[in-house]
């Protein structure tokens, strides 16, 4: 069994530590992972459809930050991501987990919730 696991580099200071989480949670399960990294959460779809064309990839998992700014920017990026990742694990009849911390969400509320957040998108995306 092998793990996809999608990251965006925004935010990376929070991205980049749940990565670390995502791998160590997947090690200790056993798993081996493939990383992909993306710009921005707006992104992380197609490096999952890519992913999810594999045979040896059973699942992935996503993971993101998206920071609430001064405009809904934030509302419309994670619901088009959302969207997006749903209908490509039904597409591909294989899990995607949505690790992609947001919208409404501050840099602390992130920062606290990054390591739970990580850990249950490398959860979910090995369910089957």
């Amino acid at each position: 069994m092998k793990l996809g696991i999608v990251v965006s580099e925004f935010n990376y200071d929070i991205t980049h530590r749940m990565l670390d989480y995502a791998l160590k949670k997947a090690k200790k399960l056993g798993v081996s992972t493939v990383v992909s990294h993306v710009s921005g959460a707006f992104d992380i779809p197609l490096a999952v459809k890519k992913l999810l064309k594999r045979k040896d990839v059973s699942g992935v998992a996503t993971l993101g930050a998206i920071i609430q700014g001064e405009t809904d920017h934030d509302v419309l990026i994670a619901t088009t991501c959302a969207h997006a990742l749903t209908n490509l694990s039904l597409e591909f009849e294989k899990p995607v987990s949505l690790g992609v911390l947001g919208p409404r969400i501050t840099r602390k509320q992130a920062e606290a919730r990054m390591k739970e957040y990580a850990e249950r998108a490398v959860e979910a995306a090995l369910q089957h």
